[in-house]
């Protein structure tokens, strides 16, 4: 009988840089970050390195938002919601110097995808042997595989530029966005023709049409469109997905482009080291301080008023939540023009992903490649594991979601954290990080723990298809739904992005027209989460960019 565990606010065991709540001094503040997930930290932090008072006010016990560290089972330490790291900007990285304070990326080595016919597709980290692996199973492949690469990377770094620029209204004819305009297309003045053709057809087809034109291996093509139906609603033949898939091309650790780690510590310790940064610079924290309602004094926000009934005055109040939390319910609607209103109301949210944390008491053994003796030290399990056999395996995945139905052979993204930090588990034991689709946020028949069970037996009974002795490893299982993300993480829809990556909920559309700029309609109030640009992913960049904003506007 597998030991369940439903998701609760409840079991949380405080890690180290979990924070009590202090008695202040005064209540009077240059900046209120409302949300301490790394957006929210990565602000204050800029705005306290800048000279300003700053408090962050997390609802939760734990600070972190959805990049937190938990000990679910004695001893078995998860990154309960994100679980890789990538896309953390390398000048947040630096500005705020996170390896001193405790950050510490340990590279995935490699991508393990068993096939249905029993043989298996891996990338290595090193490019002669995965080329070697690719030529296995198509020499064509193996001759494209190159160029796809080179063509990827540099539509990747092509469009780099874009994530460090404030979006400009393109309607209006204000200086600043006059100017941020001529930055635009100054910047697409520099790009070929081929350049701006591949990333206009990037922006609009699907991942699969995309692949489809290079390679003919199903394993190969369903791994790599694996990655662009991540946080959307959507499948691999759906337009716009091809943009997904780039979004997560632009990750780099260290300068290595299109890398992916574990941080030490798990997703935790990548919002442990922005929080030692942060109060370093002496930005204050509040744990256990949920946030009622945003102050308006003359038509500016001034401050909060917390569930608790205290008031915290401030000049000026941003939010790292999401944009409906945001607006929705922090702000009484009175406050702000309705066509805005009505584009935060049709702001695309609904959660597709699901994450399932095992303990295990050994490793699975995965019968395309085996290992021998207890697997220590096998080469797979210290890399992810990608149950993503073709583009049509996950498009039926899909098919299922369309329906309000959990997908009965999901994909699933796995890591083994333990392997590579084995802090992460009791000696010799192990933790298994699933991430699913689809599990849609609106299921037919709605989310309890019954349904909650089927989730987690559709991910078991998936993954023993190719290795068959996972029900014999399991120790303990935390199976979490859309709705605990929303429940446990406040993430409105449990959309782990904030909102979908589409073409318009992108750059200037990003969270509504006209007010991509971090700036929102009522004065003092801004918005710096993953529902604005550049997305989501434990990226910093809206955090970064929406403090920058602040502070050029002089408050």
């Amino acid at each position: 009988m597998l030991k369940v565990k439903k998701p609760s606010t409840c079991n949380l065991q405080p890690v180290t840089y979990n924070q009590k709540r202090k008695t202040m001094t005064s209540n009077q503040y240059d900046a209120i970050i409302i949300g301490g997930g790394h957006n929210g930290l990565v602000a204050a932090a800029y705005l306290a390195r800048a000279g300003k008072k700053v408090v962050v006010l997390e609802r939760r016990p734990i600070i972190g938002g959805a990049a937190v560290t938990e000990e679910i089972f004695p001893g078995y330490k998860f990154t309960e919601f994100s679980y890789v790291v990538s896309l953390l900007r390398p000048e947040i990285i630096r500005d705020l110097e996170l390896p001193k304070h405790g950050l510490k990326i340990l590279p995935l080595p490699s991508t393990f995808t068993p096939m249905e016919n029993g043989d298996y597709l891996a990338a290595w980290d090193d490019h002669d042997v995965t080329r070697r692996e690719i030529y296995r199973h198509s020499p064509k492949d193996a001759e494209a595989y190159d160029e796809y690469a080179r063509v990827m990377a540099r539509a990747a770094k092509a469009i780099k530029p874009l994530i460090n620029l404030i979006p400009p209204d393109p309607s209006s004819l204000s200086l600043r966005d006059m100017l941020g305009l001529l930055k635009v297309g100054q910047y697409a003045a520099s790009l070929s023709e081929k350049e701006l053709y591949r990333i206009a057809k990037l922006a609009t087809q699907s991942s699969a049409d995309l692949l489809e034109e290079w390679f003919e291996t199903d394993a190969l093509k369903g791994t790599k469109a694996a990655s662009g139906i991540i946080g959307t609603f959507l499948g691999p033949r759906s337009p716009g997905t091809a943009y997904v898939l780039l979004h997560h091309y632009m990750g780099e650790i260290d300068g290595a482009f299109r890398a992916w780690g574990f941080a030490k510590n798990g997703s935790g310790g990548v919002s442990g080291a922005i929080l030692n940064s942060a109060q370093a610079l002496g930005v204050e924290i509040r744990v256990e301080a949920s946030v009622k309602q945003v102050k308006i004094k003359g038509g500016r926000a001034v401050g909060v008023v917390l569930e608790n009934g205290d008031e915290i005055d401030s000049k000026v109040v941003m939010s790292a939540a999401d944009p409906k939390r945001t607006f929705l319910q922090f702000v009484e609607q009175k406050y702000l023009p309705d066509d805005f209103v009505t584009s935060i109301q049709n702001f695309r949210t609904r959660g597709s992903s699901g994450k399932v944390n095992i303990a295990l008491s050994k490793l699975p053994n995965f019968s395309a490649l085996p290992y021998q003796g207890n697997g220590a030290d096998s080469v797979l399990h210290r890399g992810a594991v990608s149950i993503s056999p073709s583009i049509d395996y996950i498009e039926r995945a899909y098919d299922d979601a369309k329906y309000g139905q959990i997908s009965k052979r999901p994909y699933i993204d796995m890591i083994f954290p333990s392997m590579i930090d084995p802090d992460m588990a009791p000696p010799g034991q192990h933790v298994m990080s699933c991430f699913v689709q689809y599990a849609p946020y609106d299921l037919e028949s709605g989310w309890n723990d019954e349904r909650r069970n089927d989730l987690g037996e559709a991910v078991i009974s998936t993954i023993e298809e190719y290795a068959p002795n996972i029900r014999e490893c399991i120790v303990g299982m935390q199976v979490i739904s859309p709705k605990d993300i929303e429940r446990i993480a406040g993430i409105t829809g449990g959309n782990i992005f904030h909102g979908e990556l589409l073409l318009h909920q992108i750059f200037f559309l990003r969270p509504v027209p006209q007010w991509a700029d971090f700036r929102t309609p009522l004065k003092g109030y801004y918005f710096g989460a993953s529902g604005a640009h550049p997305g989501g992913g434990v990226m910093g960049a809206p955090g970064m960019l929406a403090a920058k904003e602040m502070l050029k506007d002089g408050f």
